[in-house]
């Protein structure tokens, strides 16, 4: 243990000495925040459940609608976006001033997105076919794949707001927040149609994105309009909640009748810009914590493999839950249905198993974040030591 310290502790410090001088923390902060925060949500929210002979998705959320405020804490998508909109405002004025052009600039950004959906998609169709070809009931292997390539709309919307960044990247947050609202208005009013809410996709996660873009230019220097924005958004999604017929869930509940993320209401938005007003405010606080090496190394850990993290969690979860049916008897936390505290008390231990096998993810598929220069380099070090060296990863 002393000896696993001390190598954490001199590769802290490498970690540290490696990181250019104007690299802003906070954001990586809250990059990794944002990460970590929707993949604790979808291994606390998300069960499999043995019934009728297969595995069926449900949630706690069901049957014990008042844990709705833990949606509150780890439905971070929001931040994340506001963190996409810096950095691609950001990326592309930087990217204009040295004379590069649009076209590569956006195919170094959207490579890194999506260059490891090739592995997740490709391991899956190789396992589902298995599944089917070795008798295993449709139903349960539609139910793994929705659950691994849900989380896949989220990074088709965050590439194509990437790409739209000069064309956005000026607009005030207020519009597509307008939009949000009279979509709502139109779809939840009289004879409204259900298909006009898939509007709000892009609108809705637009607006955390160009907040995130005016913040690369400077605004919410003061702390007085952050509070505002806080406050006022806060108090518009308690209403939307409590007087408006919005869910209180921020994430999507099976079975319930409207869901606030799938496609994102007005509420889920005024959520996001009270989250992303709190962000805003932490991130000075967040900047100082982040001169501690130790601190800093784990940020810079997880923002390199960010990717790689998101798209394999729920395999993580699902690997887990498949070798517990191994076991004579059904695990309780596990297989058992989410409808007790006992559960919920249960499955909290669940979790340091979920991140030992996403940690197996991890060695095996992070390698697919990285571009073919990275590549080289990660085999290169490879050969002298395990895991990346410290200026890969302080050059995320």
């Amino acid at each position: 243990m002393r000896e696993l310290r001390a190598r954490w502790s001199a590769l802290a410090a490498d970690i540290e000495a490696a990181t250019p001088a104007g690299r802003d923390r906070a954001v990586d902060a809250l990059r990794a925040l944002a990460i970590l925060g929707v993949v604790l949500g979808h291994w606390l929210v998300t069960s499999l459940t043995v019934a009728d002979g297969g595995l069926r998705g449900t949630s706690p959320l069901l049957h014990m609608p008042w844990l709705a405020p833990v949606s509150w804490v780890f439905q971070t998508l929001a931040v994340f976006f506001l963190v996409g909109g810096r950095v691609a405002a950001r990326g592309y004025a930087s990217a204009r001033e040295r004379g590069i052009s649009y076209g590569a600039w956006v195919g170094q950004r959207l490579g890194r997105l999506f260059r490891p959906v090739a592995a997740v998609l490709v391991l899956w169709t190789v396992v589902a076919g298995g599944m089917l070809l070795g008798g295993v009931e449709f139903d349960t292997v539609r139910t793994l794949v929705r659950l691994v390539l849900s989380p896949l709309w989220f990074l088709l919307v965050f590439a194509a707001l990437t790409a739209a960044t000069p064309l956005v990247a000026r607009l005030h947050p207020l519009w597509p927040a307008a939009v949000v609202a009279g979509v709502d208005l139109w779809r939840f009013g009289p004879g409204g149609p259900e298909w006009i809410g898939w509007v709000n996709v892009a609108a809705g996660w637009l607006v955390p994105f160009t907040l995130g873009a005016a913040w690369s230019r400077g605004a919410f220097a003061r702390r007085g309009r952050l509070l505002l924005l806080v406050a006022a958004a806060a108090a518009a999604a308690c209403a939307l909640v409590l007087w408006g017929g919005y869910p209180a869930s921020m994430v999507g509940v099976p079975g319930a009748d409207v869901s606030n993320l799938d496609p994102p209401t007005l509420a889920v938005v005024a959520f996001g810009l009270a989250q992303c007003g709190l962000a805003l405010l932490a991130r000075d606080r967040l900047a100082r914590l982040m001169r501690r090496p130790a601190a800093w190394a784990r940020v810079a850990w997880v923002n390199r493999s960010a990717m790689t993290v998101f798209l394999w969690h729920q395999t993580a979860m699902m690997a887990v839950t498949a070798l517990g049916l191994l076991l004579p008897a059904r695990l309780p936390g596990l297989h058992t249905a989410p409808d007790s505290v006992g559960w919920i008390a249960v499955r909290v231990l669940w979790l340091p198993v979920f991140a030992a096998a996403l940690g197996l993810c991890w060695a095996a598929f992070r390698i697919h974040e990285q571009d073919r220069r990275s590549r080289a380099g990660a085999v290169t070090a490879a050969r002298r030591a395990p895991g990346p060296s410290a200026k890969e990863i302080t050059h995320a």
